[in-house]
């Protein structure tokens, strides 16, 4: 995630506020997609890369 500040937003009509709640994140809403997830990837069963499932693995693991 960057670092308040840190995307240049000059000349862009986007208030301080505004960019906050784009780089928000929810971990609540983050939790409810992780089981969306597993059930998308189970459609390609074993030809979903290993590095997809361990990515999908440690974002559960992130959030608690």
């Amino acid at each position: 995630m960057p670092a308040p500040g840190a995307i240049d937003i000059e000349g862009v009509d986007v208030s301080k506020e505004d960019m906050e709640e784009l780089l928000r994140v929810d971990d609540d809403e983050w939790r409810t997609e992780v089981p969306l997830i597993r059930k998308h990837y189970a459609q390609f069963g074993d030809r979903l890369p290993d590095s997809l499932r361990q990515t999908v693995d440690k974002l559960e693991q992130r959030l608690g």
